[in-house]
C-alpha cells in the first residue's frame, strides 16, 4: 500500500460486465483494493428469480469465477476486495469464496455484511407505522395488490471499514450504495471520524466516478473528436488521499481516455439534484472542482459534505405480471393507414385490447420519401402488451400476431418468431428511517458486530461558490448545427425517471447553457417529453447542467415499454437536435454536421 495514497480500483459496473476485468485492474498496475459493483434495482429481481430455480443462488456467479482468477496474487500482494457481489445471499456467497479458497490451496479472511434485507420484516414495519411511500407517488406500500419479492435497504460504508479494521481480505456486501464500496477502504485506511463529512463526500464524489467501470475512462463518451487510446477503455481507479481528494486515472497502456470530460459525464450519471445522498453523508456535487494531472489523471477535489440523512432509500421490487411484444414491419406507402390496420385486426382477433392490464401501441417512424434502399422505406410498430395472466400475455397473444401474416397489410412481415411471456418487475423506491435498519458485520472470525447508523444532526448551511460576475456572453455568428457539436451529455435511469446531464466545454458554453437551455426548451427539443414534469439543477463547477424528467420510464426499467427502456441513449438523441448555436461555441475540431 502506497504511503500518501490508496489506489481503489473498479473491475465491474454491473452484473454481466467484461469478466477478465479483474485480472485486468490487479496484474496492470499497482493497487491497493479491487472494488465491483454489480447491483442495479432489476439485478436484485433478477437474483430473486435465479434463487427460486433449483440449485439457484441470489449471489452474482460471475464474481466467483473473477475471484479464482486473481485471489492468489490479491492475496499475495496485500490487495483487498470489496464487492456487493452477495446481492441476496451475501453469507453464501462468503461460504463459497471459502470453499474456493481451500480449493485453490489459499488461506483468506473472509468477512460478510447483513442487514439491508427487509422483506422478512415489511409486515411488522408497516404495523409500526411505517407505510414505505412510493418517492415518486406518494402511495402507500398497503396499496399494493401484489406480493413484494424483494424489500432491501442501501446500507453504508462502516461495515465495510469495520470488517477491513477486523482483517478482512475479501468483504462480501450486500445492497450497499455503489459509492460505499469506495468509502468503506478509504474511511478505514485514513481513519476518518464518522462526521468527517467533507471526506466522506469526496470519497463519495470518487466512488460515484469509478463505480460504472469503464464510463469513466472513455466508454460511452459523447464527445468523439477528443483523442483517445485505441482499444477497449481500460477500467478505472481513484487515488484517494487522507483529505478526501483523489486523482481518477487508469492502468497504463490501456485503451479510452481519463479527461476533464469523461469524469465530468459519469458525475452527471444517475444524479437528480446538487444533493447526493448516501448513508454516510450528503455529497455537494456542486463543489466538485476538478482539474487535469497528467496524462490520463483528472484530479477532483473541494468536495463538500452534509450531515448524513436520517433516512436510507429502500429498493422494493414486485412482480408486475407477465409481459410480451411483438413487432410488425411496415414499409412503403400508407405507413399511418398500415398501422392502424394491424393493429385493428390483432385486437379484433384477440377479442378486444380491453381484455390487458397494459397495452402499449409504438409507431417507429424509420421510413424516408423516395427510399433507396428496403430498410429506408421500414417503419416498426411495435405492440406490448401486460397482464396478470401468464397465458393471454404469451403464445395467444404472439400466435395471433402471426396468424395475420396472410390477412392484413400489403408487406407484412414481423422482426422475430412468436415469443413467450415473461415476467417483469416493478420498482417502488421509498425509504426507512436509518435506525430502524442493523447493518451486522460478520468478521472473518466468525463474531457478529452491529455497525450503529450514522447519527444525523443539522449541520452549518453549506454556501456554494457562484462564478464572480457576469458569465461571458457567446459571440459569433449564428450557425444551425446540432446541439452536439458544442455540448456533450450523459442519460441514464432514476427508477421510473430519467436524467439527461449536459456540460460544455468552456465557461462560454455553460453561460449559453444556463440561458438558453431551459427546461421548457428541453421539452420543445424532445417533444415526448413534453406532458412530463421536467426539473433543472445547475453544477457550475462541472459547467453543467442536470434535468430530472418524472416519469418518463413508466414503472421503471423493468416494466418499461420504451424500446430504450434506461433511456441510455436519450442525451445522444438531445445532441442530435440542429438549432442555432454562436460560432463561439463550436469545437474547432468539431466533424461536420452530416
Amino acid at each position: 500500500m502506497t504511503g500518501d495514497c490508496l489506489r481503489v480500483a473498479n473491475c465491474s459496473g454491473f452484473y454481466g460486465d467484461r469478466l477478465s476485468a479483474a485480472r485486468e485492474m490487479v496484474t496492470g498496475g499497482p493497487i491497493d483494493v479491487l472494488t465491483g459493483d454489480y447491483l442495479a434495482e432489476l439485478t436484485m429481481f433478477l437474483l430473486y428469480k435465479a434463487r427460486q430455480r433449483p440449485g439457484g443462488v441470489g449471489y452474482a456467479r460471475t464474481f466467483l469465477t473473477q475471484m479464482e482468477q486473481v485471489l492468489g496474487t490479491c492475496l499475495d500482494r496485500g490487495i483487498k476486495v470489496v464487492a456487493n457481489a452477495g446481492g441476496l445471499d451475501p453469507a453464501a456467497l462468503a461460504a463459497d469464496l471459502g470453499a474456493l479458497t481451500e480449493r485453490l490451496g489459499l488461506t483468506a479472511r473472509i468477512a460478510h455484511i447483513e442487514g439491508d434485507d427487509l422483506s422478512g420484516r415489511l409486515g411488522d414495519l408497516r404495523a409500526a407505522g411505517h407505510e414505505f411511500r412510493h418517492l415518486d407517488t406518494g402511495q402507500p406500500l398497503a396499496s399494493l395488490d401484489r406480493p413484494v419479492a424483494t424489500a432491501n435497504a442501501y446500507l453504508g460504508a462502516w461495515g465495510i471499514a469495520d470488517a477491513l479494521m477486523a482483517g478482512a481480505d475479501i468483504v462480501v456486501c450486500p445492497r450497499v450504495t455503489d459509492a460505499s464500496l469506495v468509502v468503506g477502504p478509504a474511511a478505514w485506511r485514513f481513519g476518518w471520524r464518522r462526521d468527517d463529512w467533507d471526506r466522506l463526500a469526496g470519497a463519495v464524489a470518487a466512488g460515484h466516478v469509478i463505480e460504472c467501470g469503464p464510463q469513466a475512462t472513455g466508454g460511452n463518451y459523447a464527445l468523439l473528436d477528443e483523442p483517445r487510446a485505441p482499444g477497449l477503455p481500460g477500467f478505472p481507479l481513484a487515488e484517494i488521499y487522507a483529505d478526501g481528494s483523489a486523482v481518477i486515472t487508469k492502468h497504463p497502456g490501456t485503451g479510452g481516455m481519463v479527461s476533464v470530460g469523461t469524469v465530468t459525464a459519469q458525475l452527471l450519471y444517475e444524479i437528480g439534484s446538487a444533493r447526493y445522498f448516501n448513508p454516510d453523508v450528503v455529497a455537494r456535487f456542486d463543489t466538485v472542482q476538478l482539474e487535469p494531472a497528467g496524462p490520463d489523471r483528472v484530479r477532483m477535489y473541494g468536495t463538500r459534505g452534509e450531515p448524513a440523512p436520517d433516512q436510507l432509500k429502500v429498493c422494493i421490487n414486485y412482480s408486475g405480471g407477465y409481459r410480451n411484444t411483438m413487432t410488425f414491419v411496415l414499409t412503403g406507402l400508407d405507413i399511418k393507414e398500415k398501422a392502424a390496420m394491424a393493429e385493428r385486426d390483432l385486437f379484433t382477433a384477440l377479442g378486444g385490447a380491453d381484455q390487458y392490464d397494459s397495452v402499449d401501441v409504438q409507431l417507429i417512424r424509420t421510413d424516408r420519401p423516395d427510399p433507396r434502399t428496403n430498410d429506408e422505406a421500414s417503419a416498426q410498430l411495435r405492440v406490448t402488451v401486460k397482464d396478470s395472466d401468464a397465458r393471454k400475455a404469451g403464445r395467444r397473444f404472439s400466435g395471433a400476431v402471426v396468424e395475420l401474416a396472410l390477412s392484413s397489410y400489403p408487406g407484412f412481415y414481423l422482426t422475430s418468431a412468436p415469443s413467450r411471456e415473461s415476467e417483469y418487475a416493478v420498482y417502488w423506491p421509498s425509504t426507512l428511517p436509518a435506525d430502524e435498519v442493523t447493518q451486522v458485520v460478520v468478521r472473518p472470525d466468525g463474531t457478529r458486530t452491529v455497525v450503529p447508523p450514522t447519527p444525523s444532526a443539522p449541520g452549518p448551511a453549506l454556501t456554494v461558490p457562484v462564478p464572480a460576475g457576469p458569465l461571458p456572453d457567446p459571440a459569433g455568428a449564428l450557425n444551425r448545427v446540432p446541439l452536439g457539436r458544442a455540448f456533450g451529455a450523459r442519460s441514464g435511469d432514476k427508477g421510473g425517471n430519467a436524467n439527461l446531464g449536459v456540460w460544455a466545454r468552456s465557461a462560454v458554453g455553460y453561460a449559453w447553457l444556463t440561458r438558453e437551455l431551459t427546461a421548457d426548451r428541453l421539452a420543445s427539443l424532445l417533444p415526448e417529453l413534453k406532458e412530463l414534469e421536467i426539473t433543472r439543477h445547475e453544477f457550475p463547477a462541472m459547467l453543467a447542467v442536470n434535468f430530472i424528467i418524472t416519469g418518463l420510464l413508466g414503472e421503471g426499467v423493468a416494466s418499461s415499454a420504451r424500446p430504450d427502456a434506461q433511456a441510455k441513449s436519450l442525451g445522444e438523441f438531445l445532441r442530435a437536435r440542429v438549432i442555432e448555436l454562436p460560432e463561439s461555441l463550436l469545437a474547432p475540431s468539431a466533424p461536420p454536421s452530416g
